[in-house]
């Protein structure tokens, strides 16, 4: 059976990857250089494809299919001006 996660663009699975991190959709369009409406468009596009309805279930699905432990190369080395996704200690509440 094709994990739904392969059929994702690289832009789909950058969105996701923001969304596990807890970004909003105004923070994802900046993360990603893009506006707040091709945000909204790649997420309609992941939840169709995910077949899930809220942010929170597209993460879960992303986690299911094992893609979570794994960072797309964009991601690694941060995106645009330097903005990093990558887990941070030091940015947690204290």
């Amino acid at each position: 059976m094709d994990k739904p996660l392969q059929r994702l663009t690289t832009r789909e699975i950058q969105v996701v990857h923001c969304l596990a991190h807890g970004c909003t959709y105004a923070q994802v369009a900046e993360r990603l250089g893009v506006s707040a409406h091709t945000v909204t468009t790649h997420i309609k596009n992941l939840y169709f494809k995910l077949d899930v309805h809220s942010a929170a279930a597209a993460v879960m699905r992303a986690i299911e299919c094992g893609f979570l432990g794994a960072q797309p190369r964009s991601l690694e080395h941060g995106m645009g001006g330097g903005t990093s996704l990558a887990y941070d200690p030091s940015r947690e509440d204290t």
